[in-house]
């Protein structure tokens, strides 16, 4: 990274691409994945390159649900474990939750790749064998049985929208983190965080460790309105463009 200024005004998002290209180089990302994080970042721009109101009281519920959680599982892919594995470490110990690697364009190497970074930033991730638990006819429908499979909350950052629909067909309470408030994966989540991965899962680990440090104990909620916070994103897009000129 030596070679990007830090006084460039966009050296972080730089920063961020060279990252996630040799990620790509080493198998961990796909280039499909460096495709989809930059439409990700395009939404960034839109909310303003922060975190919305909405988008914080969400991470607030996540947490609350994951500690109320009786099997919670985070399911990671390449893009998130190259762009946020010390932010699962943080929360894997502050939630408490199970780890699994669950990818789009699977190979036993690609598998391998993901889990190593995870596991270098102090990660534990779950292995063992995987079924077709989700029925998907592609390869996010494989998990092991006794982890994603028998869920009752899954957070799932980055997500494609079929596997999350599936998910909530399951019967599962699903997060997902999401920039594009308009993407499928966003409007079918039970609690859609329309934030950036690396500001979203730090939120959400503070609120448990607030929770528990507090020793509160937070009940499962027994209904959800995902569209109160998509709402809250498209109105903090409307507002970027209104104050574009200011």
């Amino acid at each position: 990274m030596l070679d990007i200024p830090k006084i460039h005004p966009r050296y972080r998002s730089l920063v961020t691409r060279r990252q996630l290209a040799e990620y790509a180089a080493c198998g961990v990302v796909s280039l499909e994945g460096l495709i989809s994080h930059g439409r990700g970042e395009a939404f960034d721009y839109l909310i303003g390159e922060k975190t919305p109101t909405t988008a914080l009281e969400s991470e607030m519920l996540a947490a609350c649900v994951l500690l109320a959680a009786k099997h919670p599982v985070l399911s990671i892919n390449g893009n998130t474990a190259a762009l946020a594995s010390a932010e699962i470490a943080v929360l894997q110990k502050a939630s408490g939750a199970e780890v699994e690697v669950n990818l789009f364009h699977r190979t036993r190497e690609r598998m391998k790749n993901v889990a190593t970074v995870l596991e270098a930033a102090g990660v534990v991730v779950s292995q063992g064998p995987v079924e077709r638990c989700v029925p998907l006819p592609h390869d996010r429908g494989l998990c092991r049985p006794d982890g994603i499979g028998s869920a009752d909350v899954v957070l799932v950052p980055l997500e494609d929208g079929d596997r999350c629909e599936a998910l909530v067909g399951m019967g599962k309470i699903v997060i997902t983190v999401d920039l594009n408030p308009l993407d499928r994966t966003s409007k079918m989540a039970t609690i859609p965080i329309i934030d950036e991965v690396t500001r979203a899962l730090p939120n959400i680990a503070t609120e448990c460790r607030r929770i528990k440090e507090a020793g509160e104990h937070p009940r499962m909620p027994t209904s959800f309105d995902g569209k109160y916070f998509l709402k809250g994103a498209v109105t903090a897009i409307s507002e970027t463009f209104v104050h574009a000129l200011d």
